[in-house]
């Protein structure tokens, strides 16, 4: 099997950040672009790799991590996304491998908690 060359790899992880970017703008009704309150981080820069800024980031509170990857390291990628985190509560991480659906990781003690605020029900107790 040949490796993917370097800058084919930058470029499926940059297409999965503009991706996730877009569809967190559509589902914020936010705008998304350089310099607008959705951008996608551009590659080699560090802190999450989708920016929220304003309204989007009240609309939509993670710090999102893209990983577009055909062998995956689910427990390096989870360390990074909660290094990346900043001043976000929870983190995300999305990674998808070549002709396969994206799939989200995250914290399961925040899911619960998100799910139990969909459902409106009593916290649990600890």
């Amino acid at each position: 099997m040949t490796r993917i060359k370097i800058a084919s790899a930058k470029a499926k992880g940059r297409r999965l950040q503009q991706e996730i970017a877009q569809k967190i703008a559509d589902i914020t009704k936010c705008i998304y672009g350089k310099d607008e309150d959705i951008e996608s981080r551009p590659m080699g820069q560090t802190g999450t790799d989708v920016i929220l800024r304003g309204k989007a980031k009240e609309l939509f509170p993670f710090a999102v991590e893209c990983k577009a990857c055909e062998s995956w390291s689910i427990h390096s990628w989870i360390d990074q996304s909660k290094k990346n985190k900043g001043k976000f509560d929870t983190w995300l991480l999305f990674a998808r491998r070549s002709r396969e659906k994206t799939v989200v990781v995250m914290d399961a003690d925040k899911f619960f908690e998100l799910y139990q605020d969909y459902l409106n029900l009593e916290p649990l107790r600890k």
